[in-house]
């Protein structure tokens, strides 16, 4: 089944964020074939990252949880909310 992660940082920690990233990265390719998509969210005006969205496919959503809880984001204290949920991919496919 899949399972989304939806991470809102923490305001004013952008820095915590670019300073976190390559290792966050490699931590999604190493979820190999489980990862199905992820990026991040944007303000507004589209230019600053303020949160993640990440589905991953894994056998429960305790599984689910648990990879979600090994992000460095999470490590690094950037995340207000982490929010996991199952979800259904019903339609379309990212570009």
């Amino acid at each position: 089944m899949l399972y989304l992660a939806i991470c809102r940082d923490k305001p004013g920690h952008l820095h915590v964020r670019t300073a976190t990233r390559d290792t966050h990265v490699a931590w999604l390719k190493s979820l190999g074939t489980a990862l199905k998509i992820a990026g991040p969210f944007l303000d507004d005006a589209g230019e600053e990252m303020r949160g993640s969205l990440v589905v991953i496919e894994a056998d429960s959503l305790d599984a689910a949880r648990a990879v979600f809880a090994q992000d460095p984001y999470k490590a690094a204290g950037l995340f207000e909310t982490v929010e996991v949920k199952p979800w259904r991919w019903t339609l379309g496919a990212p570009a």
